[in-house]
């Protein structure tokens, strides 16, 4: 179903129980659609078996031995000093 922002606003709980119960919900700001709700059982769903950010970032490519040296050698002080 399509909601105006507003109408969503004013009946959230009965958007939520449409999600729910009824499939995604979608959400329009001057005609465009703009979001989707979704219930939690939806949303765990499109997330099964994807990795997380950090998954991602440990699959990356292995650092060569420069990389490796350059992020050593750093200065192990912050760049910036902390306004307080």
């Amino acid at each position: 179903m399509e909601w105006q922002l507003q109408d969503a606003k004013n009946q959230f709980s009965k958007v939520v129980q449409k999600a729910r119960f009824e499939g995604p919900q979608e959400i329009t700001v001057r005609g465009e659609r703009t979001a989707v709700v979704l219930s939690a059982h939806d949303y765990d769903a499109l997330r099964a078996g994807r990795p997380s950010l950090v998954d991602d970032l440990l699959a990356g490519p292995p650092w060569d031995d420069e990389l490796a040296e350059t992020v050593e050698a750093r200065a192990k002080t912050p760049s910036r000093s902390a306004a307080f």
